[in-house]
């Protein structure tokens, strides 16, 4: 039987794993600019909903991609080392773009549009490629514990390291405006070049880790 220290250990290894992996992966603040230009037209009522329309959506799809992801790998025979082995690369790739990226292009259609909720502010902007492989790389390494108690201890920490990093997401997106007037274009782009740069290497270590998996044999 597990202890208390053992289920503890657990909660705040996967709590803070998930929330630093997601808050980096979405990088909210580069949100900042996508959802200024796409709202610009709506009231500021209208563009708080959005905003947490946007949340909900996200969490529910990060949510489903946890607990549904493995069966969906075991359904089309994909392992978990070949999962991490492409969801390394495709974070990296993200962080890649970000880190050289030499402007933030406008969407062509801004106001023509209303309900920008579920795209492209969820999906793919909140839970895009790279935050759905992080949390289904997340839910192989939880199939893995194969421990009852220390199992649902680690999908509540995750699922609420979802919660906690769509409410950030959330408070960024309802003060955009001020946010986007304090930090100035250049230092939003810095933040969005450091955090370009952390999800290379939080690429290349699923890559790692996936590669592992593979010369075990699992």
């Amino acid at each position: 039987m597990l202890s208390d220290s053992n289920l503890i250990q657990t909660a705040s290894s996967y709590f803070l794993g998930g929330l630093v992996s997601l808050l980096i992966i979405t990088n909210p603040l580069s949100k900042i600019p996508m959802f200024l230009a796409l709202s610009s037209e709506m009231s500021e009522a209208q563009r708080r909903q959005q905003a947490r329309k946007a949340c909900v959506y996200a969490f529910a799809i990060l949510t489903v991609s946890l607990f549904g992801g493995v069966l969906i790998l075991r359904g089309f025979g994909i392992s978990y080392g070949a999962l991490r082995v492409a969801g390394g690369l495709t974070v990296a790739l993200l962080g890649y773009r970000m880190l050289f990226q030499t402007a933030e292009a406008k969407p062509a259609n801004a106001h023509a549009t209303r309900n920008i909720a579920f795209f492209p502010i969820a999906m793919p902007g909140i839970s895009g490629p790279g935050a759905i492989a992080v949390v289904i790389g997340i839910s192989t390494e939880i199939a893995e514990l194969k421990v009852g108690t220390r199992e649902a201890v680690a999908y509540a920490a995750t699922v609420t390291s979802i919660v906690c990093a769509c409410f950030v997401v959330w408070l960024t997106l309802r003060f955009a405006q001020h946010a986007s007037r304090w930090m100035g274009d250049e230092g939003m782009d810095a933040m969005t070049r450091m955090m370009g740069f952390i999800m290379v290497c939080i690429g290349v270590q699923l890559v790692g880790s996936g590669v592992r998996t593979f010369m075990l044999g699992t």
